[in-house]
């Protein structure tokens, strides 16, 4: 017992360290809790008493007891509450010796918050149960975790303002603010402007690059007074000419393409034409809402380029121009920071969309190599310029694509408005692509053209990368299981050429209001599938985002939590049970999700097991005293 707890005891040690929490283990390295635990055993007698692991981070005192078995996690008295009376109890139960351990720290030292562990179990099957005191010694229960990320000196302000004073996270917030605008900037348009779908996004983009200009004193919303000589479009129009002149797109095509797409707001006449309800034109009246609500409060760089971002899929999956129709869904931030997670990218990589949308894989690219490259300016300005490369089809969300780019400081972006699938991917291959992340267009395949399968987009995707590289793909779940012949025929020539590494369920609501089942492939290319080479099929359905009525998918703050813990299982830093994780090969033929190759792997427990004999004999009873009693009589013998 003694070696299974002090393996526990290590598992736990390498939780923290992965977490950059330092505990100290067996006593506490601040005085004041040290003296406390003096007098803390746990048999009450007023001599010292230990928990594995006590420390502080911030004002909150953790406490952590840890055992080796699931069987010794918590005990419960008569009324259903956590044991701290019974001395045996607190000596053989995790939850049951970190609660006593709380209270006497709560009681015994001028700290007024302590977050408590209950620990058991191994790497591969366990609990952990924090729970939370304060002054009063009020007990709060909180949800079980896989790590201890939440509580690092990072992430334990939120955890606490939101799992234990039940607040809104600041995430939740800025998502109701960007709702709210673009609600009401979607309303302005359709009223004052009746544009169209696709031209609603590419007013907002167009004036977002016009503004600007303000700094170089090249444009002023003063000036878009509705003159008919030169109109505010005009005006608006010659300085997204300027900026992206200023910005270095190149070539000539390239700024030219762009510029035809936001002609619109110079050509359209509604909007360069004085309403009486607003006293000015709706550009103006557009102009100065983007101002005021997005533009003034916003410098390019960290979280503001992650609220501009937002904005634009918030904004346009409100006004239908995410191009639902077109199979286009926009991928929320909390993907494309995962893509970039899995792919283990590299500040040296060079990463290739080939249906990029709004650009969002490219900056959640730029944004995680960026922060690899720390201070070296020459591998910053290198990101930027040479290592980020995209296509897009339909040419008004290039247009925004590009857009989306120079707000962010690119402004040479490597984006081109090409159909991906008609590019030879032999030539792509010379680009020396290191790094893949697609979201192909969605529900355009059918048996009469093939091509369109969500699953050819990522063969030409593979075919396209360097040896070696990674590929990270989000597609539909019926797209790894092979409804249809061609699919699978697909399939099976992926393994001829590249390898699966493994397939990861995602939570249902990942696109919501799409109604699309999604999973993220990952893949390394130009390496044949060897048929021993163990996969990785993962359930993270729970991913600790959950759907928030008016707003829609929202993080909660075990979303770290769980990312962390996927992360781990991942990248074989941690075990997991196969609920959560199956390790496999793989035939083309299978369905490649973690539902396929499932099986329940828990040796279940004596209480389970009494349970499910009482079943079975009530089960018997009851059919022999309603005249069945037959069904359970043995067969005759071998002479039958």
């Amino acid at each position: 017992m003694a070696k299974k707890e002090v393996k526990t005891d290590l598992w736990v040690y390498e939780l923290l360290k992965e977490a950059g929490i330092k505990l100290s283990a067996q006593g506490c390295e601040i005085k004041e809790i040290d003296e406390a635990l003096k007098t803390a055993s746990k048999s009450k007698t007023g001599n010292a008493g230990y928990p594995e692991y006590c420390g502080v981070v911030k004002d909150f005192i953790l406490v952590i007891e840890d055992k080796p078995t699931l069987d010794k996690h918590i005990f419960l008295n008569e009324k259903g509450v956590i044991d701290t009376d019974n001395v045996t109890v607190i000596k053989d139960y995790a939850v049951n010796g970190a609660l006593h351990y709380a209270y006497h720290l709560i009681n015994n030292t001028s700290f007024k918050k302590v977050i408590g562990f209950g620990v058991s179990g191994s790497e591969k099957r366990h609990k952990i149960t924090p729970f939370f005191l304060n002054e009063r010694a009020d007990l709060y229960s909180l949800n079980d975790v896989e790590t201890f990320i939440s509580f690092n000196e990072d992430n334990i302000d939120e955890y606490y303002r939101c799992e234990i004073l039940q607040e809104p996270t600041d995430v939740e917030k800025t998502t109701e603010e960007i709702l709210k605008d673009a609600s009401t900037l979607h309303e302005d348009l359709r009223s004052y402007g009746q544009l169209t779908t696709e031209q609603k996004p590419l007013i907002v983009s167009g004036i977002m690059l016009a503004l600007r200009e303000i700094e170089y004193k090249n444009f002023s919303i003063d000036n878009l007074v509705g003159d008919t000589t030169i109109t505010d479009g005009q005006k608006i129009y010659d300085a997204i000419r300027a900026n992206l002149n200023r910005a270095n797109v190149t070539p000539d095509t390239k700024r030219d393409k762009l510029l035809s797409q936001f002609s619109v707001i110079k050509d359209n006449t509604k909007i360069n034409t004085i309403e009486e309800t607003l006293k000015k034109t709706p550009l103006r009246h557009y102009t100065e809402f983007l101002y005021k609500s997005i533009f003034k409060n916003i410098k390019y760089a960290n979280s503001a380029e992650d609220y501009l971002g937002r904005f634009y899929g918030e904004f346009m999956s409100y006004s239908g121009g995410d191009g639902q129709s077109l199979g286009i869904v926009l991928t929320p931030k909390h993907i494309t920071e995962l893509f970039c997670d899995l792919a283990n990218l590299k500040p040296t990589d060079k990463v290739f969309d080939p249906c990029c949308g709004t650009a969002g894989f490219l900056i959640a690219s730029m944004h995680k190599m960026i922060k690899l490259a720390g201070n070296d300016d020459v591998q910053i300005r290198k990101i930027k310029k040479e290592q980020l490369f995209g296509i897009e089809l339909q040419a008004y969300m290039y247009t925004i694509a590009t857009t989306n780019m120079i707000l962010r400081g690119d402004g040479n972006s490597n984006l081109h408005n090409w159909d991906f699938l008609k590019q030879n991917p032999a030539q792509l291959q010379l680009k020396g692509y290191t790094v893949g992340m697609m979201n192909p267009p969605y529900s355009q395949g059918t048996k009469a053209d093939s091509s369109l399968y969500e699953i050819n987009f990522t063969e030409h995707l593979l075919d396209s990368l360097t040896e070696g590289a990674r590929a990270v793909v989000i597609i539909p779940q019926s797209s790894v299981t092979g409804k249809t012949n061609e699919e699978k025929s697909i399939k099976k020539n992926i393994l001829k050429h590249h390898t699966l590494e493994g397939v990861i369920t995602l939570h249902k609501d990942t696109f919501y209001r799409v109604g699309v089942n999604t999973c993220i492939a990952v893949f390394t290319a130009h390496i044949p599938h060897n048929k021993k080479h163990i996969c990785k099929f993962i359930n993270f359905e729970d991913d600790g985002f959950v759907v928030a009525k008016h707003v829609g998918l929202v993080e909660t703050p075990s979303a770290k939590d769980k990312r962390q813990h996927l992360l781990d299982v991942w990248f074989g830093r941690t075990e997991a049970d196969t609920k959560f994780c199956v390790k496999t090969t793989i035939e083309a033929e299978d369905e490649w999700l973690h539902s396929f190759y499932y099986f329940n792997d828990e040796i279940p427990t004596d209480k389970e097991f009494e349970n499910t004999m009482a079943d079975y004999l009530t089960f018997e009873f009851n059919m022999m005293t309603h005249g069945r009693g037959y069904l359970f009589e043995e067969k005759g013998g071998i002479d039958e």
